[in-house]
């Protein structure tokens, strides 16, 4: 007998909930049994019974929470077959953040993509979006407007070097998510060229160090010393988007305000936040690759969790796919702040 998708997910308090197999999907609040699409705050929370996730997922939750995060732990590997109760469930690669994961739910001829946060563009940090065929997308709309069109990341980059190059006696101060978009734009760094030490906030850190293991081209980083700051005339240096108004982004010389966000299209959301040089690099995908993806999936029916979603599903009924807002509270977007394992601001 064909399963319909609300047999296999319906949205509880804590979050989308899977009956047959038991489980949630990025619940808000702790449950017996979680998967998790990515180790972002708002998709990754501690204090959950089981988890299942992939090997990168997991280790990035252990240096955010520490190792005891949750009571147990199960790697996912991409691809693999996983059965839970009367579901098989499988991770595929979303292309947002190190080890971010779509997750499909299959039951009775019936499959259910959970996308979590993902973008088509290229990212040198994580492995590429996949689509996967299926009868229900979940899909986010962080950026889900026509005027959303991201610049390709690499010239965005060049912008900032660019700057180096004008400003040479000047830091380079540059906000940046500590999962993800900080390790992103030094990796694009590299492959611009630029071989010169990458000086980071101390929040930056545990997570670069992490991206290091697993392999990713970081160069050489160095933390900033209180003392040194005012040395650091022609630096890069990376720190949280929140510190950038902070007292501590002051003791450099004469220092120039960037900021790598998809939100940095907004000219206002930069002048709000004094910034000089406005960096329009995004770990989501834009409306144009929204959209393109919701085709690609084949999927005739869309659910949207979170962002601009009276827009996206507008748009799916202009194309005669059945769409509806699932209006999810507890995640946030591109510009929303979370703590991470120290304290300090950052965001997904």
């Amino acid at each position: 007998m064909a399963s319909r998708p609300t047999d296999l997910l319906t949205l509880t308090r804590e979050g989308l909930y899977c009956p047959p197999g038991d489980f949630h999907v990025d619940p808000v609040r702790p449950v017996p049994r979680a998967l998790i699409t990515h180790g972002h705050a708002d998709h990754a929370r501690a204090g959950h019974g089981a988890v299942l996730a992939t090997p990168e997922t997991l280790r990035i939750m252990a240096v955010r929470y520490g190792e005891d995060f949750c009571e147990t732990r199960q790697e996912a590997r991409l691809g693999e077959a996983i059965r839970m109760g009367s579901v098989t469930v499988r991770f595929h690669p979303a292309g947002h953040v190190l080890g971010s994961a779509q997750i499909a739910i299959e039951q009775g001829g019936c499959r259910i993509v959970n996308s979590g946060d993902y973008k088509r563009a290229r990212d040198p940090t994580c492995l590429p979006f996949e689509v996967v065929p299926c009868d229900v997308f979940i899909t986010e709309a962080t950026f889900g407007l026509p005027v959303f069109r991201h610049p390709v990341a690499r010239d965005e980059v060049r912008k900032l070097l660019d700057s180096v190059r004008l400003f040479p006696e000047r830091t380079h101060i540059v906000g940046a998510y500590a999962l993800g978009k900080a390790q992103r734009v030094m990796a694009l760094l590299r492959e611009e060229g630029f071989s010169e030490p990458i000086y980071l906030h101390g929040a930056m850190e545990k997570l670069t160090d992490l991206y290091r293991r697993e392999g990713v081209p970081l160069g050489e980083t160095i933390k900033v010393v209180a003392a040194e700051r005012p040395k650091l005339g022609g630096t890069i240096v990376i720190c949280p988007p929140s510190a950038i108004q902070d007292l501590w982004s002051r003791k450099f010389p004469d220092p120039v305000t960037g900021f790598a966000s998809g939100w940095m299209r907004v000219r206002a959301r930069a002048r709000q936040k004094g910034v000089e040089l406005p960096l329009v690099i995004s770990d989501h995908s834009d409306w144009d690759d929204l959209c393109r993806t919701i085709r690609e999936t084949g999927a005739g029916e869309v659910w949207v969790t979170h962002g601009q979603e009276d827009a996206l599903v507008h748009w799916c009924g202009t194309q005669g796919i059945r769409a509806k807002p699932l209006h999810m509270l507890g995640y946030g977007d591109e510009g929303e702040a979370e703590p991470d394992a120290q304290g300090v601001e950052t965001a997904a």
